[in-house]
């Protein structure tokens, strides 16, 4: 989940000095912009048991395990973020990661990868390294260089990981990561907690495909198991059961409205009603949520 806007001004000899000066200063200002938006930025872990941690900066949430074999990380924010990453993770008594777990694509969760590439070792499903290769602004060392299907199963600091894609969900080529000792389990961008999510409908992301994944998680997590979301603080079982409740709902009240004849914007106007009104605080908000929920209906 990862987006940035620029809002140009409507004077015209403002947008004149823009144009002129644009070819010149395009790169310092993009750096200046990314500089002063993760200037106050600080990466905080939080201990889940054992040797997993949660990682909290700007972006999406961080696992990290440290232990005998290494250091172990499950995304890793965005690129002005990652020395401050490596910082938080020597303090944990861990050194530069020897393996990368990317959960889906978008920048900030692989933000770093070009950072930690060059010492570990970068794996996801292979829809993520089709999209990151696709990108002109991605180098070669934020590639996955191992890359799965369904699943793999990870032997790293007395754990087992179990890495499974979640088909059609938040995009592509998502995926959870369960710590079967450490009993955690890292749920990427198909948990956003306590707030509606993004889902990404053009990178072949799904509303049914989200919710059909959580019913399949749910079934095979127990009920004391820490959840990492995406987004959000550290959740139980009951705050994902919740967001699944949301899902259903919300999805099923659009779809509703969209078959008695409204039209997007009269849905917009009447709103998801009160019990979702905390839900908007994030990213997403009540519009973009509905947006999200038409899009996927359009969605072939």
């Amino acid at each position: 989940m990862y987006s940035r806007t620029f809002n140009i001004p409507a004077s015209p000899a403002t947008i004149f000095r823009l144009t002129v000066c644009s070819f010149l200063l395009s790169s310092s200002i993009a750096l200046g912009a990314d500089a002063d938006r993760f200037a106050g930025v600080e990466v905080k872990a939080q201990p889940l048991g054992g040797n997993v941690y949660m990682l909290v900066g700007s972006g999406g949430n961080i696992g990290v395990s440290v232990g005998e074999d290494g250091t172990l990380i499950i995304d890793d924010q965005f690129a002005p973020l990652a020395e401050r990453i490596q910082k938080a993770i020597d303090k944990l008594g861990g050194d530069k990661p020897k393996l990368v777990l990317n959960t889906h694509f978008h920048g900030d969760h692989t933000g770093s990868n070009a950072f930690f590439g060059e010492a570990g070792t970068i794996i996801a499903h292979e829809n993520v390294r089709i999209r990151l290769a696709g990108d002109s602004n991605v180098g070669r060392a934020a590639l996955p260089v191992v890359t799965y299907a369904d699943r793999i199963r990870i032997h790293f600091n007395d754990d087992e990981l179990d890495v499974i894609h979640m088909p059609a969900g938040h995009t592509d080529g998502d995926a959870v990561v369960w710590f079967k000792n450490a009993n955690v389990i890292h749920m990427g961008d198909h948990f956003f907690n306590g707030s509606f999510p993004y889902i990404d409908i053009p990178s072949g992301g799904s509303v049914a495909g989200v919710i059909a994944n959580l019913d399949r998680i749910l079934e095979m997590i127990p009920e004391d198991i820490h959840i990492i979301p995406g987004h959000g603080p550290l959740a139980k079982v009951a705050n994902l059961s919740e967001s699944l409740d949301m899902l259903r709902a919300t999805h099923k009240q659009v779809n509703e409205a969209l078959d008695a004849g409204k039209n997007v914007e009269e849905i917009i106007a009447a709103g998801l009603g009160s019990r979702w009104e905390g839900w908007g605080a994030g990213f997403i908000n009540e519009e973009r949520w509905i947006r999200i929920l038409h899009s996927d209906r359009k969605a072939p």
